[in-house]
């Protein structure tokens, strides 16, 4: 796996050598899964994934923003965003990762 950044072909290296797939299986399969998820998303469903996070769109409202370089007013359209909220459990799993080790 790459440091720093994990990508579709790093999960699908993994599926080959944890499940015993073959790379193309692999590769189809994380494909699929990932397209669900996006899927799901457009139909404006919230996608949870136990042990690791909901992600769900929010619609946000027209508002004025300011530019905080000049501070020049500037209206911000309304539009639709995507949030990932991370479960207990992935929060809990990253925290005890940055915990001193004794």
């Amino acid at each position: 796996m790459s440091i720093g950044t994990v990508t579709r072909a790093d999960l699908a290296e993994s599926l080959y050598r944890e499940i015993g797939l073959s790379r193309s299986e692999s590769a189809q399969l994380v494909e699929s899964i990932i397209n669900h998820v996006i899927d799901a998303l457009i139909r404006g469903e919230t996608v949870k994934l136990a042990g690791f996070g909901t992600f769900s769109l929010r619609d946000k409202n027209e508002r004025v923003g300011r530019n905080p370089k000049t501070g020049q007013t500037v209206q911000i359209t309304s539009r639709r965003v995507l949030v990932f909220k991370p479960s207990q459990v992935l929060r809990e799993r990253v925290d005890s990762s940055l915990s001193p080790k004794p």
